[in-house]
């Protein structure tokens, strides 16, 4: 019986080995299976646009984005197809999301103030100060240019270990580098909260309603109109489970705020 026992704990590990190779090699199926059926939804909206079927190229789009290609290229292929769809606030918010992967793309830059030039009184909330400054980079740039001047910085110590006799020369060197790492690492962590705390949004209906308060019964404070660039402050969920509605508390360009229904902006993640 205990021979038996054995042999059945044996091969329950065996079966256990193989059933975790097995899920492994499905995941990673999965996973390439889903980048291939990206990069195909990628292709049928470029020919969708080419097409002129620029409701149905977007769909794709996003579809592309859902499995995989959220990269620089379909944001900004996206962005032209809201456009041409007549869908200026899903534009802008699409190509706002390219700018976190291409900021300095000369098509980019242009297709998006030509947009938000069309759309008046509805500016992006201005940004000034120390706020301003860290937004000339996006986070990814901070993130690779500290993780550079930290492997400088460590490459420095690690050599002077290996020859002790360059110390006192490489002393102000080391010196410099940390002190820089260190400034860098400041602006990354201020870049981070930034990043996680007020969030950017687009009005992506023709005409969003805002109110003093998180309710339909409020009071309207103002309207934004499509494309109109506003910052999320707050999120409050109201209403009985499974019924409940999400409002954010928002900020337009001229510092006027307000409650908004969830769906009638984007958020730019």
């Amino acid at each position: 019986m205990s021979g038996l026992v054995l042999k059945r704990s044996g091969w329950s590990w065996q079966r256990a080995g193989l059933a975790a190779v097995f899920w492994l090699l499905a995941g990673l199926a999965n996973h390439l299976g889903a980048a291939e059926t990206g990069r195909d939804f990628f292709e049928q909206g470029n020919k969708f646009y080419e097409q002129g079927k620029f409701a149905e190229s977007a769909t794709s789009y996003e579809k592309a984005i859902q499995n995989g290609q959220s990269n620089g290229a379909a944001f900004y292929n996206l962005g032209n197809a809201y456009y041409k769809a007549g869908q200026k606030g899903r534009a802008i918010a699409a190509y706002r999301e390219a700018e976190k992967t291409i900021p300095r793309d000369p098509g980019l830059r242009y297709n998006l103030q030509f947009v938000r030039g069309q759309i008046s009184g509805a500016g992006a909330p201005v940004v000034s100060g120390w706020k301003a400054w860290l937004a000339r980079l996006t986070l990814n740039e901070w993130t690779v240019i500290f993780v550079c001047c930290f492997w400088l910085f460590m490459g420095l110590l690690a050599f002077r270990e290996i020859r002790p006799e360059s110390r006192k020369t490489l002393r102000g060197y080391t010196a410099t580098a940390g002190v820089i790492m260190a400034l860098l690492g400041f602006c990354l962590a201020a870049a981070a909260y930034e990043n996680q705390g007020e969030k950017a949004a687009v009005v992506v209906v023709s005409n969003a309603v805002v109110r003093f308060g998180p309710l339909d019964e409020s009071n309207v404070a103002f309207q934004l109109r499509d494309g109109s660039e506003i910052t999320v402050v707050d999120e409050k969920r109201v209403g009985a489970e499974k019924l409940d509605q999400t409002w954010y508390h928002v900020q337009d360009a001229a510092s006027h705020d307000g409650w908004v229904k969830a769906d009638q902006v984007r958020l730019v993640r």
